[in-house]
């Protein structure tokens, strides 16, 4: 098996997707690997979430109201991996990406792009008549990826390394 050179961890700054993120960390850590922290902001979050967010951080960042929206995002993005991740990024090459667009089509989009070897995203866990109305990015990225997709369940994102060491000498590690 090819060594994972890049790892596309996607984010919707929720809990749930902080520890997507932060499993994606701890595991490019383990196998040396770049990550792409990446969030799609699709209209419907835009309409949503605009105005919320300008008010969290006008108290903490200084843009004008004539900033672009995605702008905003990416101040959130640098927020998010700085408040929750701190700890894990002295060492790692992660690259940050913001676009518009409809999230499991620009996720599975991005992977083609760059050519990534693993996406490693976080469920949510809905189901039922939640999961029927929302549908599921991760379902959707699941069967639209060009490469392996690791869903994880927020519970396990502690558990990285395990996962490294149960793949064993499948990964070639740096």
């Amino acid at each position: 098996m090819n060594r994972m050179k890049k790892i596309l961890a996607p984010t919707d700054f929720s809990e749930h997707s902080r520890a997507g993120v932060g499993y994606a960390l701890k595991l490019a850590r383990e196998l040396g690997a770049e990550v792409t922290v990446y969030h799609a902001v699709s209209p419907e979050e835009l309409m949503r979430y605009s105005k919320e967010m300008q008010e969290k951080l006008a108290h903490t960042v200084p843009l004008s109201p004539g900033d672009e929206p995605l702008k905003k995002y990416e101040v959130a993005m640098e927020r998010f991996l700085s408040d929750y991740f701190s700890d894990i990024i002295p060492g790692l090459t992660i690259r940050r990406k913001v676009e518009f667009g409809e999230p499991y089509k620009n996720i599975v989009g991005e992977a083609e792009k760059e050519g990534v070897d693993w996406i490693v995203i976080c469920t949510h866990g809905r189901t039922g008549l939640l999961h029927m109305v929302m549908g599921s990015v991760t379902e959707k990225v699941v069967r639209h990826a060009p490469c392996p997709v690791l869903s994880i369940h927020p519970s396990q994102a502690g558990k990285a390394e395990s996962v490294v060491e149960r793949i064993g000498e499948r990964v070639e590690r740096p």
